[in-house]
């Protein structure tokens, strides 16, 4: 069977986002480059694969699928349902409580940093630290919501790696590029759940596809 095509680009955390997951559960797969300069993304083709015009979309034989933490939840049930917990309603609701706050709460706060940080200067913008600041103090309440709950547990659902950890990775990886790197440090029990994180093959492998040139 061909292998499941990722379109966009590896800048792109969104699209990182699902390349974490895709190693993790050991699909086959292959990342088809989208190139925004040019405005491939909104051109027909790519709209019928995502309708928004945005990056990541997913082709797996006949079908599409467009929004990443929908294509890590799918990867996971087609290659590696434990990831997502599937058969156990208590531990897949568990699962579903912390994507939603990593979509919700960390990156949510996490995004607005690393675009004003990395992707605006990029582009020939500056940054706006008020902006910065402002997200900053969102993702250190944050930060101390995730310290209380990973002095009881190993991972945020539980003591078992799911998805919703991984979910974390690609954005994670950018902060290590921004003043804000040392961020953790004032949370011994996040370091530690990043430290094993980073340590992990997929993780590794999104880190090498993000910053090619180190």
């Amino acid at each position: 069977m061909a292998p499941m095509k990722l379109y966009g680009a590896p800048l792109s955390w969104n699209v990182t986002r699902c390349v974490v997951v895709l190693e993790e559960a050991g699909s086959d797969y292959e990342i088809v480059p989208i190139d925004f300069g040019t405005g491939e993304h909104k051109s027909p083709e790519h709209l019928a694969r995502n309708p928004f015009g945005q990056v990541p979309a997913l082709l797996d034989g006949d079908l599409y699928l467009w929004e990443s933490r929908a294509i890590c939840k799918y990867a996971c049930r087609k290659n590696k349902p434990e990831l997502v917990k599937d058969g156990d309603l208590k531990e897949s609701a568990l699962v579903d409580v912390w994507l939603e706050v990593e979509a919700n709460q960390y990156s949510a706060a996490l995004s607005p940093i690393l675009y004003q940080c990395i992707v605006f200067p990029m582009l020939g913008g500056t940054t706006d630290q008020k902006v910065v600041d402002e997200n900053l103090e969102k993702l250190k309440k944050v930060l101390e919501v995730y310290e209380a709950r990973l002095t009881k547990f190993k991972y945020l659902a539980g003591d078992y790696l799911s998805v919703a950890d991984l979910t974390h990775a690609s954005a994670t990886l950018c902060l290590a590029a921004t003043p804000y790197a040392s961020l953790f440090d004032g949370y011994p029990h996040v370091k530690a759940w990043w430290t094993g994180l980073m340590a992990r093959p997929s993780v590794q492998k999104v880190a090498a596809l993000m910053n090619p040139s180190a």
